[in-house]
């Protein structure tokens, strides 16, 4: 059995996705992505928690765009940034939440060359998993595009800090809600820790 199939016993449910935002965030860290016969583990997250925060494409409510973030958790949304980067979150919560986590770096786990960078940030993690805008809104419970777990990876020290690049949102930039694997090659921005009080 390969790993990819192994994992497939072990997937995440939709309702183990359908949490808190800032929940699912810190425990997608050491988890796996898994695309077709590709696959790495997450090291880094961000959690957007909704309209509320101005950090998030939920600020402006449910557009064509963003509209997948008011579903229920447990799909894919993948957008473009600044005309290059695809990028790939997972929704989270209950349906009308407009929660997302954006999964920013993996370390090569299966089907990717055995090197720290080539999911370091992203931009990069869709690269090296072929995940790109056709991939929006698919299903996370079903199909060749899934999380899972792997009982044989130790549980991840996690790191929490601000998320990066969002200095136009006001106090939500400072709050803690970046969850990285403290120490790990693979993880993409800085590592300064925090400790404001999570909301």
């Amino acid at each position: 059995m390969t790993r990819i199939a192994a994992l497939r016993a072990h997937r995440l449910p939709a309702s183990w996705l359908q949490r808190d935002v800032g929940l699912v965030a810190r425990e997608l860290v050491g988890k796996i992505l898994v695309h077709g016969r590709r696959a790495g583990i997450i090291v880094e997250t961000e959690a957007y928690r909704g309209p509320e925060d101005l950090a998030s494409h939920a600020r402006f409510g449910p557009t064509a765009r963003t509209s997948v973030m008011f579903g229920p958790g447990g799909v894919a949304y993948v957008y473009l940034c600044y005309g290059i980067h695809e990028m790939f979150n997972v929704v989270t919560g209950a349906a009308g939440d407009g929660q997302a986590v954006l999964i920013r770096a993996i370390a090569p786990y299966a089907g990717l060359p055995d090197d720290p960078a080539v999911g370091r940030g992203p931009g990069k993690v869709t690269k090296a998993l072929l995940l790109d805008r056709r991939h929006d809104r698919k299903d996370l419970a079903t199909g060749g595009l899934f999380i899972a777990t792997d009982p044989a990876l130790p549980a991840p020290p996690i790191a929490t800090g601000p998320r990066i690049g969002v200095a136009y949102a006001g106090a939500w930039a400072a709050e803690p809600y970046r969850f990285w694997w403290r120490a790990h090659p693979a993880v993409s921005g800085a590592r300064k820790t925090s400790t404001r009080r999570k909301r």
